[in-house]
């Protein structure tokens, strides 16, 4: 299974040569694709959306909103979501307006939202093909750094000859299947040799030798963050509070503290030598001004703990961060999520931020998904959807090696 995990949305465009994308859905599921399709109005005149979504095991999309129930069908969150955009069969009326920024259908609203590469199978006749004003159109395509996989020649649905068909599902599948080996090779030589320091987990803040005050985090997204910046060839330093279960880790070195105090001391020695940090701990923000001894007694009356602030982790290293090296925070919110978010970004100095609501559910501590929002320094942000938290890893990294274009 080649593409085992990809996220792929297959768009078709209404050509005769639509129904090779009933075969081309079933070769790409065979190699572990995740696909969602998504039809333009015409091509729901040459094959059926229930043929295309039992094939995919995905609900067929070609409108903006639900006829049933009025949802909307967002074509930002499916341009945020994909590996890569795949639009096979693709004719030369929507090669057309994609090269001119026309978007009057779900299809070319999407590709114009995408962040993920896009791959275009053309099919139409060879008078079509070899017209300017398709020559033209599709060089602009290229120009965008969209990739043509070039129709073959032989006979076409007019009785001619020539080039235009569509190229043969199979070859189109290995086509897809170097593309992203090639890209998953290229992410990986953006991080190799580069080193980051990741936090995860709670901290403990003793209040005497067998109570202390922490939180339910489990540690799991930051784990996950630091074996997938591993698995993309960088050097990981994970400092982690207590957890109760450790997930297997590969090639990370590991650090383990208990209270905020430690972690600080951990992260500010690390720090100078990294390219960058992701701070995924729930760090404690007091701390008992006074620990006893001895196991405080249970009284008649009220007990009293003074507390005072921790150091601000985020804030120490964003004083610190040099030219160069990339600092990612987290915010969990119970309101004015994003307001929040937007307002640590700028008092600690990170270059983006992790939002996520505990208001959203699934999302949050002590469970495998989460629902995150990425916001840049920039204030411009990608809404995720809720997903298991070794993917959400996945997005962040991803948004991370971006820096390094």
């Amino acid at each position: 299974m080649r593409l085992k995990g990809k996220k792929i949305i297959l768009g078709i465009t209404g050509s005769i040569a639509a129904y090779k994308a009933a075969i081309l859905i079933r070769l790409l599921v065979r190699e572990g694709a995740v696909v969602k399709v998504v039809v333009t109005p015409y091509a729901k005149e040459f094959i059926t959306p229930v043929t295309l979504a039992t094939l995919s095991k995905n609900t067929v999309l070609s409108d903006f909103f639900s006829y049933d129930d009025g949802s909307w069908n967002s074509h930002v969150e499916l341009g945020t979501w994909a590996d890569l955009m795949l639009i096979a069969p693709i004719t030369a009326n929507t090669i057309a307006k994609m090269a001119n920024g026309i978007c009057d259908n779900l299809l070319l609203t999407t590709y114009l939202s995408v962040r993920c590469p896009v791959m275009i199978a053309p099919a139409m006749d060879y008078d079509m093909f070899r017209h300017p004003a398709t020559m033209k159109n599709m060089e602009t395509l290229r120009s965008f750094g969209n990739i043509v996989i070039e129709p073959s020649s032989g006979e076409l649905a007019s009785g001619l000859h020539g080039k235009g068909r569509m190229e043969d599902p199979e070859k189109i599948v290995q086509k897809v299947i170097d593309f992203l080996d090639k890209t998953e090779s290229s992410k990986k030589k953006k991080l190799e040799g580069k080193r980051f320091l990741v936090t995860a987990g709670p901290t403990h803040e003793d209040i005497d030798p067998v109570r202390f005050i922490g939180n339910h985090s489990s540690g799991k997204m930051g784990y996950a963050i630091a074996q997938c910046l591993a698995n993309n060839g960088a050097e990981v330093l994970l400092v982690s509070g207590p957890v109760t279960v450790i997930p297997s880790l590969h090639h990370i070195e590991l650090v383990k503290v208990r209270s905020a105090s430690e972690m600080y001391e951990a992260c500010i020695n690390a720090f100078p030598g990294c390219d960058g940090a992701i701070l995924a701990a729930a760090v404690a923000d007091f701390t008992p001004a006074k620990v006893s001894g001895k196991k405080i007694k249970r009284g008649s009356g009220r007990l009293h703990i003074d507390l005072e602030p921790t150091v601000d982790i985020a804030a120490e290293l964003g004083r610190i961060k040099k030219k160069g090296q990339i600092l990612a925070g987290f915010a969990l919110e119970t309101d004015n999520e994003r307001e929040n978010a937007l307002r640590k970004i700028k008092n600690k100095n990170l270059d983006f931020i992790v939002l996520n609501s505990l208001r959203d559910e699934g999302s949050g501590f002590g469970v495998e998904t989460n629902k995150v929002t990425i916001i840049d320094s920039e204030e411009s942000w990608i809404d995720y959807e809720l997903k298991p938290k070794t993917e959400v890893a996945e997005d962040i990294v991803n948004h991370l090696a971006d820096f390094y274009r």
